[in-house]
C-alpha cells in the first residue's frame, strides 16, 4: 500500500472519533496497554508532559514545544484533530512525520494490532509513541485527546501534567456539570507527579486539590504564579509583560491567548524545576515564531489581511467561542460577514446564542459525517436572530462571503475544526 492506501485502510480498519464521532469513541486505557506491550512502551524511552482541558490545549502544547525546540531540544509533539495532513497529529521539531513512516508501520503491524480491534486515536497514538522513539526525542509533549483519565494518552508518566481549563463539552461522556468534567481532567494527575492548572473555577478547583492531594501531587494554579501578567493587544498578536519577560510578544491573535500564556509561563517555571534548561530567549522565541516552529494552524489564523481581511479559529465550543464573540466586537470593519458550521454532538444553542446578531452567516457544512446539516443549524440560528443563507459545503460559503464583502468588510470562519480545515483547503490551495 502507498501512504494514502494506508491512511485509508486506518480510517477504515480502526473507526475515527474525528470523522464519525461517539461511535468510534471507546473509553478506558485496556487496548491502548495492549498496544504498549507489544510495541514495547515506547514512551518510556523519552521524557513528556501531558497537556489536558477543555479548551487551549492546543495551542499551550504547541507553544511549550516551540519553546523546548528553541532551548535544544529534540521534541516531539502529539495532537489532534489534524485540519488537512494526517501528520500534523504526529511532529518532531515542528517536522512531520514522514509518509513511508505510516506506510511501513501498518505494513510491519497489522498482524499484530487487528486482532486488538483499537481505535483509529489508540492506534495512531501508539504509532506516534514509536515514532518518537525511533527519533530519538528528549521529550514529547502529549494532548489528551477527550477528557483525561479514560483517555488513551493516560498510559504515560509524566514528568508535568498541565490542565488548561475545564468548560461543559462531550458531556454526553464525562458528565454535566463542571466538577464531573473536572473529575475526568483530573485523572491524569500521577503519583508525585506536579500538576499545573491554568485556569480554576469555584466548581472545579476542589476536584483538582482533591486528587492532587491523594496522588501527593504537588499542585501549582497559573493564576496564581503569573497573578501580575500583563497584556495588550496589537497589530499582529499580543504584548505580554512580567517582572522576568518584560516585552514578551505573542504571535498568537486570539483573546484566549492571554490565559495560555499564563499557563505556558507557569509550565515553563515548573519544568525549570525538574532541570529543564529553558534560557529567556527560547521562551520569547517560542511566543514569537510558534507557528513556524511547529506548524500551528487555526488559532485566529489571519487568512488574508485586508480588502476584506478574513480570520479563521477552531474555537467549536461556548467556552471557546466566548471568547470570539469578545474579539470580534473589537474588530474594527464596516459589516461583518461570518461563514460557521458546527458538529452534531456539540451543545448548538448554547454556542449560537454567544454569535453577534449584527452580522450577515453563511450557515454551512463541513465535509465529514459529523457535520450538523446546514439547513438545521440555520433553523436554529434564525430562532436566536441570527440571519443569513445556507451552503451546502464551504467553500461554496466562503465563496459567497468574498464575494459579498466589500474592502472595509470583516470574514469570520468558525464554529467547527472541521470547518476551518475546509476553508484553508478553499482559501489557501
Amino acid at each position: 500500500m502507498n501512504y494514502r492506501e494506508s491512511l485509508d485502510y486506518l480510517y477504515e480498519q480502526t473507526p475515527a472519533y474525528q470523522k464519525v464521532g461517539g461511535s468510534a469513541y471507546k473509553p478506558g486505557l485496556d487496548n491502548s496497554l495492549k498496544l504498549d506491550v507489544y510495541f514495547g512502551y515506547p514512551h518510556k524511552k523519552y521524557k513528556t508532559i501531558h497537556v489536558a482541558g477543555t479548551n487551549g490545549k492546543g495551542s499551550v502544547s504547541h507553544t511549550l514545544a516551540a519553546i523546548l525546540q528553541q532551548s535544544g531540544y529534540r521534541v516531539g509533539l502529539y495532537t489532534s484533530p489534524h485540519l488537512i495532513d494526517f501528520r500534523e497529529r504526529i511532529r518532531v521539531d515542528g517536522k512531520m512525520m514522514p509518509e513511508q513512516y505510516v506506510v511501513d508501520f501498518v505494513a510491519k503491524h497489522r498482524t499484530a494490532f487487528e486482532p486488538v480491534e483499537p481505535s483509529f486515536f489508540e492506534l495512531t497514538m501508539e504509532m506516534a509513541f514509536c515514532y518518537f522513539a525511533d527519533e530519538k526525542v528528549d521529550v514529547a509533549v502529549i494532548e489528551v485527546g477527550l477528557g483525561g483519565r479514560l483517555d488513551s494518552t493516560n498510559i504515560i508518566s509524566p514528568d508535568l501534567s498541565i490542565i488548561t481549563n475545564i468548560g461543559l463539552e462531550h458531556t454526553q461522556y464525562l458528565g454535566d456539570t463542571l466538577s464531573k468534567i473536572a473529575f475526568e481532567k483530573a485523572g491524569i494527575i500521577k503519583p508525585k507527579v506536579p500538576v499545573l492548572i491554568g485556569e480554576a473555577l469555584v466548581e472545579t478547583r476542589p476536584v483538582f486539590e482533591a486528587k492532587a492531594q491523594a496522588e501527593n501531587a504537588p499542585i501549582v494554579f497559573a493564576e496564581e504564579v503569573f497573578g501580575e501578567l500583563k497584556s495588550q493587544k496589537t497589530a499582529d498578536g499580543w504584548l505580554f509583560s512580567t517582572p522576568q519577560y518584560p516585552a514578551l510578544k505573542g504571535e498568537l491573535g486570539g483573546y484566549a491567548q492571554k490565559k495560555n500564556a499564563r499557563t505556558v509561563l507557569s509550565a515553563v517555571d515548573e519544568l525549570k524545576k525538574r532541570n529543564y534548561r529553558i534560557p529567556d530567549s527560547a521562551v520569547c522565541a517560542g511566543f514569537t515564531r510558534v507557528t513556524e516552529l511547529t506548524g500551528l494552524m487555526g488559532r485566529w489564523q489571519v487568512l488574508q489581511a485586508e480588502k476584506p481581511k478574513i480570520v479563521c479559529d477552531t474555537g467549536h465550543n461556548a467556552h471557546g467561542i466566548r471568547y470570539i464573540a469578545e474579539q470580534l466586537k473589537n474588530e474594527k470593519y464596516d459589516k461583518l460577514h461570518i461563514v460557521f458550521g458546527m458538529v452534531n454532538d456539540k451543545d448548538i444553542r448554547a454556542v449560537l446564542e454567544l454569535l453577534p446578531k449584527n452580522a450577515l452567516y453563511y450557515f454551512t457544512k463541513a465535509s465529514v459525517a459529523r457535520a450538523l446539516n446546514e439547513k438545521q443549524l440555520a433553523t436554529q440560528a434564525q430562532e436566536l436572530g441570527l440571519k443569513g443563507n445556507t451552503f451546502e459545503s464551504v467553500s461554496e460559503a466562503v465563496g459567497a462571503a468574498k464575494r459579498n464583502a466589500d474592502e472595509n468588510d470583516f470574514i469570520f470562519i468558525g464554529g467547527s475544526s472541521f470547518v476551518v480545515a475546509d476553508a484553508l483547503q478553499t482559501v489557501q490551495g
